[in-house]
Formats: structure tokens, sequence, C-alpha cells
């Protein structure tokens, strides 16, 4: 029978992993003007939205003050002031980040981040899987997408959730365009193609940097590894939302597998 827990420390190491894989929540829950104001969890997450602080404040960072800067990413940053806001960050310190931060420093700063992390933001046991997504087409190729990343740690799903967000923001704005007094905004000129093809070997590395051969790559792994974050960019809303179908099914299986769960995630709604 289904044993009854009040935290999700009184479930077994198995169970509680589990649970943290049973990150379901409604989309309406993640809409953030939902949110103000308030300090509510999402419902069916037993744990708080997992993404970095550097992560986080290069982002907002770049979306309040970049995103109309040619070039971003592109250009040329001060490897001393990089320097400087990455020990800061890696000394625990609560950076402020605002408009006298240059962007470009802002920028490589997060490049950084993304490419030394001991683990990359896509595990390396799953870079030949997401990798063969590239062969394929359309629907098919959309729904491995998203198989795949059901399958990435909590942390790691939503860090990626939050940074292609943002890389679909910044594209939003490669274009030039009007303002509403008919003056010209410059466009960024960072297209998907573009944003993919920089953050591409930071996301999916198959070797550790400084390994041997961490350098060398193939022209058709570096396509592949190009289009898959297009695609990952262009569908990032559809990939990350979990239908209601697959929810209900996944919900009956461990209501014969895993009732304990069950009965926590009921208790907690």
């Amino acid at each position: 029978g289904a044993m009854s827990v009040d935290s999700i420390a009184d479930l077994s190491d198995n169970t509680s992993k589990l649970l943290e894989a049973l990150q379901l929540s409604h989309p309406h829950e993640l809409d953030p003007r939902r949110s103000l104001g308030k300090t509510k969890m999402l419902s069916l997450n037993p744990i708080t939205w997992q993404v970095p602080r550097i992560v986080e404040r290069c982002c907002k960072h770049i979306e309040t003050h970049g995103l109309q800067t040619v070039g971003i990413f592109r250009v040329g940053s001060s490897k001393k002031r990089v320097q400087q806001l990455r020990e800061e960050f890696d000394q625990g310190l609560d950076v402020f980040l605002d408009e006298h931060q240059s962007v470009h420093d802002v920028a490589a700063l997060l490049k950084e981040f993304l490419r030394d992390m001991p683990d990359p933001l896509i595990p390396r046991e799953l870079y030949a899987a997401f990798l063969s997504t590239a062969a394929m087409e359309g629907l098919a190729q959309l729904a491995t997408l998203q198989l795949l990343l059901f399958l990435l740690p909590p942390c790691h799903s939503d860090t990626l959730h939050r940074l292609l967000r943002f890389l679909g923001e910044v594209a939003r704005h490669a274009e030039g365009s009007r303002g509403p007094d008919g003056q010209q905004i410059p466009g960024n000129k960072m297209t998907v193609s573009n944003l993919a093809t920089i953050f591409g070997p930071n996301i999916l590395q198959k070797e550790k940097p400084g390994e041997k051969d961490a350098g060398a790559m193939n022209f058709e792994d570096s396509a592949a590894i190009i289009l898959v974050l297009q695609r990952l960019i262009e569908h990032c809303q559809t990939l990350f939302m979990v239908s209601p179908e697959m929810q209900h099914d996944i919900l009956r299986r461990l209501f014969q597998t895993d009732p304990d769960v069950i009965d926590y995630l009921l208790r907690r709604k």
C-alpha cells in the first residue's frame, strides 16, 4: 500500500529523484505577471525554479539594456572587467548589474559561464542523441527533441529553458524597426542562426574543455549543433510544454508503480 509522507525528505532517495523529475506545472502558473507580489510556489513543483544567479542576472541585464546593441555577443569585451565580474560571482557576492556595466562584458561573462561549466547544460551522455535529431524533420524532430529535454536534470532543464527564452528575445530584435514617433530603432543583427552558431558549441560539448581533441570538431558535428540549437530556440515554448495528455498518462502509470508519489503530489495540490 501507499505510505504517508509529509515532506520530500521522508521519501527514499529513488522516489525523491522521481519527484524531482515530475516538475509538472500548468502553463499559466509560469506566467511572471501572475506571480507579481506573491510568493506562492508552483502547485506540482516540489523545488523552486533552479537557474544559477549569474545566468538570470546576465539575461535580465541584456534584456533591459542590450536588445538594441548591434553585434551583441560578437563585439569584443574588456577581459579585465569580465574577470572581475566572474570573480565576484565566484565569491558568492550579490552582484548587481545595472546600466553602468557594459552590455558586451555581461554577454562575454554569460558565454564564459556556459563554456566553462564542468558539466555542460546538455549532459555529454546526451550529446549524440541530440545531434541525431539534426537528420530528422518536422514533427518527428520536435517530438524527439522534447523527449530528450524531459531527460535533463531539473537544474539543467530550468536553466536551458531560461537561456532559450532569452535567445529568442534577442533574435526578435535582430531587425531594425520604427518607434511610435517614427524614429528608426536599430536591430542587433543577431538572428537565430547567428545565436545558434555562437552558443551551440558552449551548450553541446562532446569533450571536456582542455581534454585531447576537445577543440577539434568535424564539419558535420558543427553544422548539426547549430541546426539543433536553432530548433530549440525557435520552438522553445512548445518543447518545454508538457501536454495534459502526457501528464495524465504519466500519473496513470505512476498510480500503478509509485502510489506514494501520487499521494504526495495530490496532497500538495
